[in-house]
């Protein structure tokens, strides 16, 4: 407390704070990315902009830059929807879906729970606990109504906690996993410009045609199909570089974290035990899916434990690829969770907080930045 009232960016010219903003972010980001840990830059990104905006700052970030956000998003989650991936889940299309369903059901479960016990507002929780991509969950849950901080809290827990017990499961059975390059060993290899300038035409094209229609999440959602029919249909090959996302990956932590307000980040801390009982609990009956996935698929347990992971879907790619286990049975398993959540659930939080008692509203109308 004293330092924040002893120190304070109110005062600072705007370059001096994103001065700040950038230097925090690649401090916290490089430790992060060092500790080998998912999503690293985009959590030092949402750590940095927390700690600015509670000391004052107002490092916002345009409504335009937020948009390519997340059209890149979108394009990165196409470039994942592979012909191998799509014939996987075409030829074992009931298993996929079953498999992708049951993931769903007991995380939805978890958030109806957390919702019933009054934890967080609204349908905050329950987009907390889906077990989409975490950037999407943030996005869509935004566009939703739902509290875009909380849920990125949550999101970003069950991330770090699902590869964290993915990876140590991973070197137990396979000691070679996690041995190979990360996700920056190419981030410096060279553009393909031509496709790239396509791919970004297209990307973005789709966000803002999408933000004009006022299709909700239709930034994400539009680049998403858009790219994924080009890509499979041999238009053209999606190119995103590791730079460009990287920096995306950033302004979407900026986004997130210059909203969270102290009142935010002290009710979201009250509520930890609740959040990572729920995760850890979730881990554990998701590996018990995995046996029966195993069983029936006549999989390895890795395979099937990986394929079940509630979350992180890169950071499972890495892990699978670097064990040498079946990679499209991984992927496609996690693509149609992701999908699954995607399409399904907007239903499924309004289902879901329809039938939980009316949660608490004690953080609605904090004065917390919007996006401009």
């Amino acid at each position: 407390m004293s330092a924040r009232r002893n120190f304070s960016f109110r005062d600072s010219a705007v370059p001096t704070q994103w001065a700040a903003l950038i230097a925090l972010t690649l401090l916290l980001s490089g430790v992060l990315i060092a500790l080998r840990l998912p999503a690293g830059l985009m959590l030092g990104a949402i750590v940095a902009a927390a700690a600015i905006s509670n000391f004052d700052g107002k490092t916002h970030v345009s409504s335009r830059a937020f948009i390519m956000a997340q059209a890149a998003i979108g394009g990165m989650i196409a470039q994942k929807m592979t012909p191998a991936i799509l014939h996987e889940m075409a030829r074992d299309w009931p298993l996929f879906i079953a498999a992708a369903f049951s993931v769903v059901a007991v995380s939805g479960l978890f958030g109806w729970l957390l919702t019933k016990w009054r934890l967080f507002p609204g349908t905050t929780a329950i987009w907390g606990a889906l077990p989409g991509a975490a950037s999407a969950m943030v996005v869509m849950a935004d566009a939703y109504g739902a509290d875009m901080r909380l849920v990125a809290f949550m999101q970003y827990l069950r991330v770090l906690l699902v590869a964290l017990v993915a990876s140590l499961i991973a070197r137990f059975w396979a000691p070679g996993a996690g041995a190979g390059a990360g996700p920056l060993a190419h981030f410096f290899a060279p553009v393909a410009w031509p496709a790239f300038a396509v791919t970004l035409a297209v990307l973005l094209g789709a966000a803002f045609v999408a933000q004009r229609l006022r299709i909700p999440a239709g930034p994400l959602l539009l680049p998403l199909f858009v790219g994924a029919l080009a890509q499979d249909s041999g238009l053209f090959a999606l190119e995103l570089p590791p730079r460009f996302l990287a920096l995306n990956y950033a302004i979407l932590g900026w986004c997130v974290g210059q909203r969270f307000s102290r009142a935010i980040l002290l009710h979201a801390f009250k509520a930890l035990p609740a959040i990572l009982g729920s995760v850890v609990a979730l881990i554990a009956l998701c590996a018990g899916l995995s046996v029966i996935l195993a069983a029936i698929t006549h999989k390895d347990p890795l395979t099937a434990y990986l394929a079940m992971s509630p979350g992180g879907i890169d950071a499972v790619a890495i892990i699978a690829a670097s064990a040498k286990l079946d990679l499209p049975f991984v992927m496609a398993l996690q693509a149609a969770r992701v999908l699954m959540v995607i399409l399904i659930g907007p239903g499924v939080a309004r289902f879901l907080s329809g039938a939980a008692p009316a949660a608490s509203t004690m953080l609605a109308g904090d004065d917390d930045p919007a996006i401009d």
